[in-house]
């Protein structure tokens, strides 16, 4: 019982250390100081960075007098800004001190306050810390003698434009999106949320990336237990390295195993300078340009920014029919298949003559045949979004054009099923949200089979199956059907329909935000009446 205890231990000690291995470098040295000894400090980096073509140390004397050394990977750094900001001011002494000796136990002021012209710079001791901001693109400055060294933010790494996001598209407002770099997505918040309550939390993800990550909120409006909570959740993140977004959504939503979104996703600034004003969280993972926005709930995917810049009465027209696609998307095929198949009566007689000569040469029942064209169609739009850009669009077209016609000359299909299926595939099109158009994409294949097996019975108990499962998620502990179940009057106005702006005087009542008004509780469309700028005067038959 003991040896097979030690091995287990054992057994578990080494795959504890095979965990580790990217991080263990620097985990075994994470104590060291950095010495006077600048021999022995650039030893050491250049022993734990190894030899790379980019990785440079550029020796030189700090005002011709004391020997220093700059470390940075050359790909990673703006080489103008080293040259002219750091060199130059360094190895020329300041006007006050051209023909003086500057001790060693000035030179460190010296430096800071009369030579570096960085807005940048900060002083690190750990060794370790040192070894990682050289790798996110800063610039040490190491001097003989100093027990310090200097770090130079000269950060400066290739990245994209602002241009307007390939996923949200727009008709009527802002047309900036977020790109991969962090810090260009905080400044178009601030941009839009000029308030000192706008507050930007950063940690570190990532044995082997460190990515950072910054939990975005407006303070006095955010709940202080959400904020708390989602801190909570990303800290116990342990692995390799999040690329992207999704990875962290993928560990910190609520149910893994839940075909519907839990967080939801933006690459709009307004969007989401919006969802803060609420009170929610915005999520960003520097590398990444989509934000997550926490918590969610089902109502929020299928609202659009155009919603809030068009007139109410035309974002509720819009938000009605984007209901209308979703239930295409969603039962429209199984309902085709559970009347076709077990309650014909319920078509009208003229029209179901007509099913009935369509589908007179099919070999196949209704639902193998639904289903064969819907794995088709889903085959077609990925094969689709696969390929090249310039040649996608165009292979979509032929393909659906020429795959319906065929299939329907050589009796594989009936005209009416390719009709049911393209109005499925339009109306998932019409879904706002990536992320939940695929939901509904998955869900209706179970829905169609079980409608195949049990008629209008199947589609029923599928329904109802769902809409139970709806019931019971929770997205950071706000229930996900809100605010329809549990039912908040002024939390309506903004669900199925989109109330006007002056309706929606208080915050999402299930945010529980310290701060619920947003709307002033006199504003209306009173303010605009009773007043005319240019009102029509009566004259007389002279013209007086």
């Amino acid at each position: 019982m003991a040896l097979g205890k030690w091995l287990r231990n054992r057994r578990k000690k080494s795959n504890e250390t095979k965990f580790n291995v990217p991080n263990q470098i620097l985990e075994e040295h994470k104590d060291d100081k950095v010495s006077g000894n600048l021999d022995k400090t650039l030893s050491f980096i250049q022993q734990l960075l190894g030899e790379s073509f980019d990785f440079e140390i550029r020796r030189f004397h700090i005002f011709g007098q004391t020997p220093a050394a700059l470390v940075y990977f050359s790909n990673m750094t703006d080489q103008g800004s080293i040259n002219h900001d750091i060199l130059r001011p360094l190895m020329s002494a300041p006007v006050h001190i051209t023909d003086k000796k500057v001790k060693t136990a000035h030179l460190k002021e010296t430096i800071l306050n009369d030579s570096l012209y960085h807005t940048e710079c900060r002083l690190e001791r750990n060794l370790a810390h040192i070894v990682q901001a050289i790798l996110r693109g800063d610039t040490l400055i190491a001097v003989k003698g100093l027990n310090e060294g200097f770090l130079v933010g000269t950060n400066s790494v290739a990245h994209r434009a602002v241009t307007q996001p390939e996923t949200e598209q727009v008709v009527r407002g802002p047309h900036d999106g977020f790109i991969e770099r962090l810090g260009t997505n905080i400044s178009l918040l601030r941009y839009r949320l000029q308030t000192v309550n706008f507050r930007v939390k950063t940690t570190g993800i990532g044995r082997v990336t460190k990515s950072r990550v910054a939990v975005c909120f407006l303070k006095g409006v955010a709940n202080e237990d959400l904020v708390q909570e989602v801190e909570r959740r990303l800290s116990k993140i342990d692995i390799d390295g999040p690329l992207d977004s999704g990875y962290l959504e993928q560990f910190i939503e609520d149910n893994h195993f839940s075909p519907f979104p839990q967080m939801q996703t933006t690459e709009r600034p307004d969007k989401a300078a919006a969802t803060l004003m609420e009170g929610r969280v915005v999520i960003f993972l520097d590398g990444s340009p989509i934000g997550l926005i926490a918590p969610a709930v089902f109502s929020q995917f299928y609202q659009t920014v155009d919603d809030y810049s068009e007139r109410f009465l035309m974002g509720t027209l819009v938000r009605f029919i984007r209901l209308v696609a979703l239930v295409f998307s969603l039962v429209f095929p199984s309902l085709y298949v559970a009347i076709i198949s077990f309650n014909p009566e319920l078509i009208p007689t003229a029209f179901a003559v007509a099913v009935a000569g369509g589908r007179s040469g099919v070999p196949f029942p209704a639902v193998i045949e639904v289903l064969l064209l819907e794995i088709t169609m889903e085959v077609l739009r990925e094969a689709t979004i696969r390929m090249p850009q310039q040649i996608g669009g165009a292979i979509s077209i032929v393909g659906v054009l020429v795959i319906g016609q065929a299939a329907v000359q050589a009796g594989f299909a009936s005209p009416i099923t390719i009709v049911i299926v393209a109005l499925t595939t339009i109306g998932s099109f019409a879904t706002p949200a990536y992320n939940a158009a695929i939901s509904l994409r998955m869900l209706k294949f179970p829905i169609f089979i079980l409608a195949g097996i049990f008629g209008l019975y199947g589609v029923m108990i599928s329904l109802l199956f769902i809409a139970n499962h709806m019931l019971s998620l929770k997205s950071f502990g706000v229930p996900y059907m809100s605010p329809i179940v549990p039912g908040n009057a002024q939390s309506m106005k903004d669900a199925v329909i989109r109330g006007p702006l002056w309706w929606m005087r208080m915050r999402p009542d299930f945010l529980d935000t310290p701060n619920r008004h947003r709307v002033n509780k006199n504003l209306g469309k009173a303010e605009n009446q009773g007043f005319n700028a240019i009102e029509t005067n009566q004259t007389d038959n002279s013209g007086r």
